[in-house]
């Protein structure tokens, strides 16, 4: 777990006074500012209150039902999604949706409307949640679903922690064969091979996604691996991953991640041999969480930590967009190692404020540098504002009110359901106020 109030780009830096939560019943404190926080995954300011109040809610991680007949589990809104998996898969359950890390809780999922690599068939994580508790700054609690409270229901699937407390929930796990999947993996060379294989693959295969060289110019620009498969049942001969992890045990004086490493990484890594698969057999770890392997992966970007950058934007003009969005970062000599594509399906989110909606979807991390940084962020920002995208907040820790507010239309009906003691940096820079 990150300390709380340090967000997992280690960037902008911070100061709070955090309250511990032992027990989904406490009062909340009396403070004028504050702020849930589970685990402290999301990259920018969002999970940030600088110079006010945070909630620790992972302290809330206790199960309360599960039902391995059906599959729905309530559980309070600290529990991991590891937590969820190493419970209920043995019963043959799994999330319904995972973003790329498992160590997220049950109430960031919610807050962030988090999303995976099935979205064209399964939406978001909003969309499996059947019912949550939400404690008030006043003292009152709500039971919100679709049919009970729909309006705090909307407002708080996506919106941040801003709503109040999010106490517990339940959810409709996925049926599973058990942890392994099959799939195949294969090279292209450009975004609109892609986008070709992505309208092929979304018909016959759940999951679905692509690694991008960040760092191709020219006629490389666009090229990458097309990754998908499908839950399987387990083979006889198939042995897990072990539990075996590594750790970046330090954070280094300057970022590793530069032009030199970054060209280097990013030859070999297209060039490997495994990247062209068939019936190929992964353990569900490697397969939807590469980087949870490196436990603190986040100290190698150095002290001044790093920006994630991640858009939407419509699947109309997409190809042409991206590829000048690629050709932008790769001139710029700044990007990472794992730059992931994927496509957004038609599945319509409940929140409010929530992000994924349909057309391509692109994310990468960019080394702190200053000025050259947010100047490329913002030039990335223009691109997709141009065309009516949008930008994901759990990601973001510099967009500006203009482009918040263009990205998200509902935003000023969603402040009506803002508990008046709960705020954010990221809810304050991106509206303009200080509370």
């Amino acid at each position: 777990m990150a300390a709380p109030g340090t967000s997992w780009g280690r960037w902008p830096r911070a100061s709070h006074r955090v309250h511990g939560l032992a027990s989904r019943f406490d009062r909340l404190p009396d403070e004028a500012s504050m702020l849930p926080f589970g685990n402290g995954r999301s990259y920018g300011d969002s999970c940030q209150n600088d110079g006010a109040a945070l909630l620790n809610a992972r302290q809330l991680d206790r199960f309360i039902a599960f039902d391995p007949a059906t599959g729905v589990i309530e559980l309070e809104a600290g529990v991991l999604l590891s937590e969820i998996i190493d419970l209920a898969l043995p019963s043959g359950w799994f999330p319904p949706v995972t973003p790329g890390t498992r160590f997220v809780t049950v109430g960031g999922a919610i807050a962030n409307d988090v999303h995976g690599k099935n979205h064209h068939r399964a939406g978001s994580f909003g969309n499996h949640v059947l019912a949550f508790t939400l404690r008030r700054s006043d003292g009152s609690t709500l039971r919100c679903s679709p049919s009970e409270n729909s309006d705090w229901f909307a407002a708080t699937i996506g919106g941040l922690g801003l709503t109040g407390l999010i106490v517990s929930a339940t959810v409709q796990l996925k049926r599973v064969p058990g942890p392994w999947l099959r799939g195949d993996s294969q090279r292209f060379g450009n975004l609109r091979e892609f986008f070709e294989i992505a309208a092929e693959s979304e018909r016959d295969w759940e999951y679905t996604v692509a690694w991008i060289d960040c760092s191709g110019v020219g006629r490389r620009l666009g090229r990458g691996h097309f990754i998908r498969g499908n839950h399987a049942v387990t083979p006889a001969s198939a042995r897990g991953p072990g539990s075996g992890t590594m750790t970046m045990p330090f954070t280094p004086p300057l970022s590793a991640v530069n032009a030199l490493s970054l060209t280097a990484f990013n030859k070999l890594y297209y060039h490997r041999p495994s990247a062209v698969a068939q019936d190929a057999l992964w353990h569900y770890r490697p397969f939807f969480y590469p980087l949870d392997s490196i436990l603190e992966w986040n100290r190698m970007y150095g002290p001044r930590g790093f920006y994630q950058y991640q858009c939407v934007v419509p699947q109309d003009g997409a190809e042409a967009v991206l590829s000048e969005m690629l050709r932008q970062i790769g001139q710029s000599g700044l990007g990472s190692f794992l730059v992931v594509l994927k496509t957004f399906g038609t599945v319509a989110s409940r929140g409010l404020l929530s992000f994924p909606r349909p057309g391509a979807t692109l994310a990468l991390d960019f080394p702190n540098r200053g000025a050259k940084t947010l100047a490329l962020l913002e030039s990335l920002d223009g691109l997709t504002r141009s065309v009516g995208g949008a930008v994901y907040p759990a990601k973001d820790a510099r967009m500006s009110a203009a482009s918040f507010q263009q990205y998200f239309p509902q935003w000023e009906a969603f402040s009506r359901y803002v508990d008046p003691k709960f705020s954010s940096s990221f809810w304050r820079r991106v509206t303009e106020t200080a509370k």
